[in-house]
């Protein structure tokens, strides 16, 4: 009888552990973080502290704020430009027209900067990067232009 019940214990487990597999896997994190195809467009998801870290290496990147021109004036990350998210369809290609020019894109909450991001990835921007909304930015802001 105990040899049965532990049985039925890892197949539970295994079960548990199988279905908590295909769950993480149909998140999407997993693909667009560690996506490896370099000639298809993708955005990464990464962290605030992953995106700072990135400003401070990089020579040429566009920290691109998405939020509406009231959001960016009363705060936004200093060197960012602004393109509202309702607006990145016909203004992105004028404004950033290298589609190999690495985008760090971010709104308030991280809404608004995962559609405009997947707009980039349509357009065959290559390299976007969304950290999310500024509400998780814990490093310094400016505000006004």
């Amino acid at each position: 009888m105990i040899k049965y019940l532990n049985q039925s214990i890892l197949w539970i487990i295994l079960a548990i552990v199988i279905l908590l597999c295909f769950l993480y896997a149909c998140s999407g994190k997993y693909i667009n973080k560690r996506s490896n195809n370099k000639n298809k467009p993708t955005y990464q998801i990464i962290t605030a502290a992953e995106a700072y870290q990135m400003m401070q290496k990089l020579n040429k990147f566009v920290l691109l704020d998405v939020r509406t021109n009231e959001e960016f004036l009363e705060k936004h990350i200093d060197g960012a430009i602004l393109i509202p998210s309702h607006e990145i369809e016909n203004r992105v290609e004028i404004e950033i027209p290298d589609k190999n020019t690495v985008i760090l894109i971010y709104c308030r909450s991280g809404a608004r900067a995962s559609s405009a991001a997947k707009i980039l990835v349509g357009k065959g921007y290559m390299q976007v990067f969304n950290f999310g909304g500024i509400i998780n930015w814990p490093y310094a802001t400016v505000s006004g232009k």
